[in-house]
């Protein structure tokens, strides 16, 4: 349903893998050109899944175990990303001509990933609040 607490969740989460990356630059090159997730195809495939993920997460608000399994999956995919990010920047640390300064969109996926677990923690409290009240009947 709309009107639970991990749906908003998983929308800010949405918003942070599908409609941020597009204006958020990940790092600047050394000659001031901004560098954005749509300059690399694996950056963008990962950005299209995570995203894919947390909406087939909202919509499939009636089925809880789903919904936490694709939140979890979502979770790893956005360590995956994560994992790329930094192994980018360490790997090409230093004053090179291809990284010269880290940007703040190299921290979405923390970001991302705090949500998606505030919203599974949601999920199961729901679920675990489901499965007491069936125990009553």
């Amino acid at each position: 349903m709309i009107q639970r607490i991990q749906t908003i969740y998983l929308f800010l989460a949405f918003v942070v893998t599908g409609i941020l990356p597009f204006f958020i630059p990940l790092w600047t090159m050394s000659n001031d050109s901004e560098y954005y997730f749509m300059q690399d195809q694996v950056y963008v495939i990962l950005f299209g899944l995570s995203t894919t993920l947390t909406l087939l997460s909202i919509v499939s608000y009636k089925k809880r175990q789903n919904q936490f399994v694709i939140g979890r999956l979502n979770i790893i995919l956005n360590l995956i990303l994560l994992g790329l990010f930094v192994y980018r920047s360490l790997n090409l640390s230093g004053e090179t001509l291809a990284v010269s300064e880290k940007g703040i969109g190299m921290f979405l996926p923390i970001v991302a990933i705090v949500l998606l677990v505030l919203a599974n923690k949601a999920i199961k409290k729901d679920e675990d609040l489901v499965k007491s009240v069936d125990r009553l009947r």
